[in-house]
């Protein structure tokens, strides 16, 4: 039973990063269509991207804890590339240089997007086998 509850929890921290990209995504789109100027778009845009690289991190280090190395081992490349990223100083979308790099901003967040999609089926495959196992005994 315990394994279920594993798996909804990191089910449910995988939909709270997926909202947190499509936020992001949604402020480009409004930017791009130009229904929000570029300083609240990058300001709204940085408000949320470390909460993502943290809640990120926290899922990776809970998989870590609770023993689901290959989880573990699956969030690794998204980890590695949140803390590139960040350690590169380029987490942050800059005001001045947003709609040059607009293309390339969403791009990004669609390959993250795509990336955590692989993962919430995996870990709902994860829960409804768990369901199925503990149905069983």
């Amino acid at each position: 039973m315990l394994d279920i509850f594993i798996w909804l929890i990191s089910f449910f921290i995988i939909i709270a990063i997926i909202v947190l990209l499509i936020y992001q995504l949604t402020c480009l789109a409004d930017l791009e269509f130009d229904y929000i100027n570029p300083y609240d778009s990058s300001s709204r845009i940085n408000k949320v991207v470390l909460p993502e690289f943290f809640v990120q991190g926290f899922l990776c280090l809970f998989y870590l804890v609770t023993g689901h190395w290959v989880m573990s081992l699956l969030c690794t490349p998204y980890l590695y590339y949140n803390v590139k990223v960040y350690m590169l100083k380029q987490h942050l979308v800059d005001v001045t240089e947003i709609f040059n790099s607009l293309n390339r901003e969403k791009n990004r967040r669609y390959y993250k997007l795509a990336y955590l999609v692989i993962l919430l089926f995996i870990s709902l495959f994860w829960i409804i086998f768990s369901a199925l196992e503990y149905e069983d005994d």
